[in-house]
């Protein structure tokens, strides 16, 4: 394995060339569900496969990330980029504890090396330079997933974001104490 690199990225950074070889590939088997108010792991399989269209989305969100004052993190192997998180800038709940972490990718041949756990602890420390009190992650419910943001010590969030779970209500509502 090369020696990994963690660099904040700045709005001219972010183009599509930068995910040329980013490969967001999942093959998904298990997902968890919460019914009857109890969280139960289901056979729920599906391919999750980014192809142009949700490169060219990824893109302007990451710029309004940064244009809006927000934090992307990438890591790269040389110069190709296999991993990256974003935070937006925005804090809310019901007492403004929240930063959102919108996004944590790493590129297919690179997971379990722990490029993920470094980009978290990463965003996590620059989330902890805002009064912000906890991360919030609306996050992919996939066992995988799942798995990460618990072995990072993320719990189901005591207070749901409502937008955030309108757009993806499968997802899973999590929170990380700063």
């Amino acid at each position: 394995m090369e020696k990994i690199t963690y660099k904040e990225l700045t709005e001219n950074e972010i183009e599509i060339s930068l995910f040329s070889s980013f490969d967001r590939h999942q093959e998904v088997k298990k997902c968890w569900r919460k019914e009857n108010n109890e969280w139960i792991l289901k056979d729920i399989s599906f391919t999750e496969k980014w192809g142009q269209e949700e490169y060219d989305s990824l893109v302007e969100c990451l710029v309004n990330t940064i244009k809006t004052g927000g934090t992307v993190i990438g890591a790269f192997e040389l110069d190709k980029l296999v991993g990256f998180t974003s935070l937006e800038k925005e804090v809310f709940g019901s007492e403004n504890q929240y930063l959102q972490l919108s996004s944590i990718h790493i590129t297919y041949g690179s997971r379990g090396e722990g490029i993920g756990k470094k980009l978290f602890h990463l965003i996590s420390e620059s989330a902890k330079k805002t009064d912000a009190k906890k991360l919030y992650i609306s996050a992919q419910s996939s066992e995988e997933t799942q798995a990460f943001y618990d072995s990072m010590g993320c719990v189901e969030a005591m207070e749901y974001n409502k937008e955030l779970f309108n757009l993806e209500p499968y997802d899973c509502q999590l929170e990380y104490l700063l």
